[in-house]
């Protein structure tokens, strides 16, 4: 009897473990929060007098190098990048110094967020290692922030660089050679810091330098300058503004679009452009277009047999000339297409784009009616942006006929339109909102003044030369950025800076928020541009 109850006590007890073990299960303790530690480098960090071509660096736990090319900076830059090892997880980093290093200089080396714990990516966050090749560590620092010049903001990951003012240096150095020092503004931030410098005077620049060669491509990269030069020690916050320099104006080869057109690409702006097109010594009518959303203009002449053709092209200094084979090709047919369909907004002009530039235009061939009424209109043509626009008064909630005879619009190559007819509506007012800008302590005229969408494109643009009060009107409801442009030079235009020249962008100030305009509002907002 007392065997069995032996057994039975075993038995419950047996069955209360096995309870107990269901309610709960192993889990492995708290998630790793914790970064590497650097336990020891070999030379020591900051040491002087290094003689060597190889660093050690030991950790605390294994670790992994991430984006190590984008993440590692070091400055002076080398010539050879150094090799680091091992890509995969260690405890140990070896760098294998493969450039010669300067003598009596101080290196240091960034690894930005690219050492991470091999568990859970933890980052050893801006982790760096200082070494000197004399017989002291540089110790000056140099900082500031970096702004875009015509957008708000600054693209993220932008090297600053300092080249030394000595007696080789040439403002062709950007060009040809990699700084004295680098360093480049975090993901997240416009922020930059020079660290352990030496005391000189210095060329600061800033550049979104695309191909990571420490080296200015003006057809690629943006570029920032201090105006003069820096010094070193001093306590100045400086502040470097990037701008993509307009090229100089330059055409490439022309293409063969088709048996009435060709392609002229181009470099810079093809404003006062001056072509002239031959068949022999025979000068061709030409008519020269821009290409829409591309660097190209179209050079439009009436087909012609013959073999080749030359082209000259002219603007200010530029000059070039083009002998090329014409091919037989399909000539362009005319077509048009309406800007605007279904809605035009009360702020817009109806637009008409031929597929062909057009030289003739008759107006009695042409009639707008609103509720079987005619409207009174203008017509306007942009010869180079190929664009007929209609001008006329718009009324709310209203619906516009627009039709267009046979022979009303006539194209270069003496052939006219069939019948072309379009219905718009307008909406309501209360469907728009308005925004008056109140300008304070403009300091000079004149100024653009600019709304801009969440997609970065120019909603509306104002030109003033005297006034303070900005009107936009019949605004679809949106948030919408605003901004100030000093026209220097009174071309109604933005206008980049030039590195060679010494000369900065155009000064552009937003205002520090978004404007929400919502439908049936009346917006009025001051823009006081002297504290931006």
């Amino acid at each position: 009897m007392l065997k069995n109850n032996f057994k039975y006590i075993f038995l419950l007890a047996l069955l209360t473990i096995i309870g107990c073990a269901k309610r709960g299960s192993i889990t492995g303790g708290s998630k790793d929060t914790i970064a590497p530690v650097l336990r020891m480098s070999v030379p020591k960090n900051y040491s002087t007098n290094f003689k060597g071509n190889t660093i050690k660096l030991t950790f605390d736990e294994f670790i992994k190098l991430k984006d190590l090319t984008k993440q590692i900076i070091i400055s002076p830059p080398m010539a050879i990048a150094p090799t680091i090892t091992p890509t995969t997880a260690s405890k140990t980093i070896t760098i294998h110094f493969n450039d010669t290093l300067q003598a009596n200089t101080t290196y240091n080396i960034n690894f930005g967020q690219s050492i991470e714990d091999n568990n859970e990516s933890n980052p050893y966050k801006q982790f760096k290692y200082v070494f000197s090749t004399g017989s002291y560590v540089d110790s000056l620092t140099l900082g500031g922030r970096v702004k875009d010049a015509l957008n708000k903001e600054a693209d993220p990951n932008v090297s600053v660089m300092l080249y030394e003012v000595n007696g080789k240096f040439t403002d062709s150095i950007i060009y040809k050679e990699a700084p004295r020092y680098i360093t480049k503004t975090p993901d997240s931030m416009q922020t930059f810091l020079f660290e352990n410098l030496k005391a000189g005077k210095y060329l600061l620049v800033a550049m979104k330098d695309l191909n990571s060669n420490n080296k200015f491509n003006p057809r690629d990269d943006k570029i920032g300058f201090h105006k003069q030069y820096v010094t070193v020690p001093n306590d100045t916050v400086y502040e470097v503004e990037l701008f993509k320099e307009t090229p100089k104006f330059k055409t490439l080869k022309p293409v063969q679009a088709s048996g009435n057109r060709l392609l002229l690409p181009y470099e810079g702006k093809p404003k006062d452009l001056k072509i002239v097109l031959k068949n022999g010594n025979d000068i061709l009518p030409t008519i020269v277009t821009q290409f829409p959303k591309k660097d190209s203009v179209q050079i439009w002449y009436k087909p012609i047999k013959t073999d080749s053709l030359n082209l000259a092209v002219t603007k200010e200094q530029y000059s070039a000339n083009f002998n090329f084979k014409i091919k037989d090709q399909k000539k362009d047919s005319l077509s048009f297409e309406a800007k605007q369909g279904g809605v035009l907004s009360l702020r817009d002009k109806f637009t008409l784009i031929p597929s062909r530039p057009l030289v003739k235009f008759d107006n009695s061939k042409m009639k707008i009616t609103k509720d079987s009424t005619n409207v009174v209109f203008k017509t306007e043509y942009n010869e180079f942006l190929q664009q007929l626009e209609f001008d006329f008064v718009k009324e709310p909630l209203k619906k516009y006929t627009i039709k267009i005879l046979p022979g009303a619009l006539t194209d270069y190559l003496e052939q006219s339109n069939d019948t072309l007819s379009y219905t718009l509506t307008t909406k309501n007012t209360s469907d728009y909102g308005n925004l008056k800008v109140n300008l304070q302590n403009v300091r000079q005229f004149p100024v653009i003044v600019q709304l801009i969408s969440a997609k970065g494109e120019i909603i509306a643009s104002e030109y003033s030369e005297v006034s303070t009060v900005i009107d936009f009107t019949n605004l679809d409801p949106a948030l919408f950025t605003l901004r100030l442009i000093y026209d220097e030079n009174k071309n109604k235009e933005w206008d980049s800076g030039n590195y060679l020249e010494k000369t900065q962008a155009e000064e552009v100030i937003y205002f520090p928020k978004e404007i929400d305009v919502r439908a049936n509002w009346d917006v009025d907002q001051i823009f006081d541009v002297s504290s931006n």
